[in-house]
């Protein structure tokens, strides 16, 4: 920061703050509020400079709980904002930065207060926070509903004032504060399904404006536009005049503390490493506002928004007007999505259009540049142990979104990629997209069968290849090796536990009830070995003549499949193995002796084309599609929320009294 940090310790001798939160009431006609207001300073982007404002405020907003019922002070700041909000379009058009400056003073102080007011009180009583009224003389509070008048401010500001440099600061300042007004989630295990925030978001004054808040927070994170050098936010002026003379009122005041945009500032510094705030922090409150429950008798509009926005190029008319619909730029939403995949919510976002909203689907299954979108997803699991949980599903089931396409599937095999620096396993100078993305996906199926075991992680992998498996062309070598790699270690797992439950059985030893977790154990790889041999089958069957390197494979570790043969599980499925694995065998002895690589894979090439395919029995279509488990909210709010609390940008919360999760979840 601008100052040590210990000297943020002493807000609360500061006089403007303490007369704030004392015993008297102040007009919101007194000079009080410019002065109060009139402090220069960039907001925190960090968690860090967050915590030190944080603990420096909470001292002052317990004093404030407990005079504002006879003072008004803090309804009466609120209406300062207000006030100075009905003019901020102007002030922008005329470039008006001190009028802005302060609105965004005012703004950032109502946020620090509310951040600490909800973690003390419920809805109710911050509601009461809000109507009480100033006693000063001069006061002109009305009967409207503060709290409401608050909420329908801040969706305004965000969706009619243009992004501009000095406009960066209140606009980043409005999402927050709405994020911070959300926060009740948080402390609560449960999820919040109802209550005064939500009717006001979800179905009172601000529902007129849900397209329009749904596209600005899109194109904030489509446009990425980076924070503002401080030259752009307003500072005093040294030759004085009224800027000055306003500044200069509290020169001396502590809030010079928190010029975190000058010289020698951590802030300058961790721009560097977070230099978006206002994109990341409009997905997190785009994410926040999308999954919010639908309400006991109305839906949510921003869900509704989200699913039936179109392109701008779509001229076509609807069948039947869909509620909240609006129109955006496809091109640039899918060159942000496809560049930001590195953070969780931008992969949470990609998967909620995916799988919501069918013209963004369309759109992106119809790219000729699918390489952009699947390499950083690609990625994300290669580098599986880094990523929690929470991230590697979301990629896996975007995978199996695409892989629900045929058309995905056929067009990846022809997009041939080279050196993937990311990918160090191996060196792999060319391989198409569809190779590698089955080398990916085996790679993290064997990831989890050594280190969490996580069975839904499994399903959905083999999901993907399964969809994928009838479209199989031109596979890599490395490719066809790892499919028959991972069978092997299936075969491998299956016998060690076949063997313990063995041994467990003859012996009756003293823990008999190990006997079930056997059994249970024995299904599930049964269960995984079925679907290994469903999906080679099925490239078999479809595409023998494209893919000699997994014949190939197949023929060099033949001995794998015998011990299937026999088995009751597996035994009609292995008879096209058994089929392929005898004709090209045959063929190889035929051939002679000492064959060199090239010369087998000349006679697998032939043998392709030789072998009758009615030879083959025709199995089901392995097609598999994703389906959201009931109550999904279960899963996606405490989700969305540890992403809030971990990334939010320039929010700090301490970790006691945080109810939603644990905190070592993700």
């Amino acid at each position: 920061m601008g100052a040590n940090t210990s000297q943020v310790g002493d807000l609360s001798d500061n006089p403007s703050l303490k007369a704030l939160v004392g015993t008297e009431s102040i007009s919101e006609n007194d000079p009080f509020w410019n002065q109060l207001i009139s402090f220069t300073f960039i907001s925190p982007t960090n968690s860090g400079e967050s915590k030190f404002m944080e603990e420096a405020v909470i001292p002052l907003a317990k004093i404030l709980i407990e005079n504002n019922p006879r003072t008004g002070n803090f309804g009466a700041l609120v209406r300062i904002f207000l006030g100075r909000t009905k003019e901020l379009k102007i002030s922008t058009e005329c470039q008006d930065q001190l009028f802005i400056w302060q609105a965004h003073n005012a703004l950032f102080m109502i946020r620090c207060l509310l951040k600490v007011f909800i973690r003390e009180m419920s809805e109710e009583e911050l509601h009461q926070q809000f109507s009480y009224q100033e006693r000063a003389p001069g006061s002109c509070g009305g009967s409207e509903d503060l709290l409401e008048e608050l909420l329908s401010s801040l969706v305004h500001l965000i969706v009619e004032v243009p992004l501009l440099d000095i406009t960066y600061s209140i606009l980043f300042e409005a999402v927050t504060t709405l994020l911070v007004f959300f926060s009740y989630q948080l402390f609560h295990k449960d999820i919040l399904r109802d209550g005064l925030i939500y009717q006001h978001i979800l179905k009172g004054r601000c529902v007129c404006l849900t397209s329009r808040l749904v596209k600005t927070l899109l194109y904030n994170f489509i446009r990425q536009e980076k924070c503002p050098p401080s030259t752009h936010i307003f500072e005093p002026k040294a030759e004085g005049g009224l800027l000055y003379g306003l500044a200069s009122g509290v020169a001396s005041s502590l809030w010079n503390v928190f010029t975190l945009g000058g010289a020698g500032s951590r802030a300058g510094i961790d721009q560097d490493h977070d230099p978006l705030p206002l994109s990341n922090q409009s997905l997190m409150l785009l994410l926040v506002l999308a999954n919010l429950t639908d309400g006991p008798d109305w839906p949510n509009p921003y869900r509704q928004a989200i699913t039936c926005f179109r392109n701008t190029q779509d001229t076509s008319s609807l069948p039947v007007e869909q509620p909240h619909t609006f129109q955006i730029n496809f091109n640039s939403l899918y060159t942000a999505l496809c560049e930001q995949q590195r953070s969780d919510q931008a992969t949470l976002l990609l998967y909620t259009l995916l799988h919501q909203n069918t013209n963004m689907r369309t759109y992106v299954l119809s790219r000729t540049d699918m390489d952009n979108l699947v390499l950083p997803i690609l990625e994300i699991l290669y580098h599986v142990e880094e990523r929690n949980s929470h991230h590697v599903y979301m990629a896996l089931i975007i995978l199996l979104i695409l892989t629900e396409d045929d058309a995905f599937n056929r067009s990846i095999h022809e997009v041939v990629l080279k050196n993937i620096s990311w990918y160090t396993e191996r060196s792999l100078t060319e391989i198409s997209l569809g190779s590698l993305l089955i080398l990916v996906v085996i790679r993290t199926i064997q990831f989890n069968m050594t280190r969490t075991r996580d069975k839904y992680l499994h399903t959905n992998c083999l999901a993907a290849l399964a969809n994928m498996s009838a479209q199989f062309r031109c596979l890599h070598q490395y490719a066809a090796q790892r499919i028959i790699s991972l069978f092997a270690l299936l075969s491998k797992k299956h016998n060690k536990v076949l063997e313990q439950a063995t041994q467990s059985l003859r012996g009756r030893q003293e823990d008999s009830t190990a006997l079930p977790d056997y059994a249970q154990d024995l299904s599930v790889i049964e269960e995984v070995i079925r679907m290994m041999l469903e999906i080679i089958n099925s490239c078999l069957c479809n595409s023998l003549h494209h893919n000699p390197n997994l014949v190939y494979a197949l023929l060099y570790k033949r001995e794998l499949f015998e011990q299937f043969r026999t088995h009751p599980s597996f035994q009609d499925i292995m008879q096209n193995l058994d089929t392929v694995i005898g004709f090209f065998s045959q063929r190889l002895e035929q051939a002679g002796s000492d064959l060199s690589v090239e010369r087998v894979q000349e006679v697998i090439m032939k043998g392709a084309q030789a072998l009758p395919k009615d030879r083959l029995k025709k199995f089901p279509e392995l097609k598999f599609k994703y389906v959201e488990e009931d109550q999904p909210e279960d899963f996606f709010i405490p989700y969305v929320w540890s992403l809030v609390f971990n990334s939010g940008v320039g929010l700090h919360w301490s970790p006691h009294g945080i109810e939603l999760f644990s905190m070592d979840s993700g």
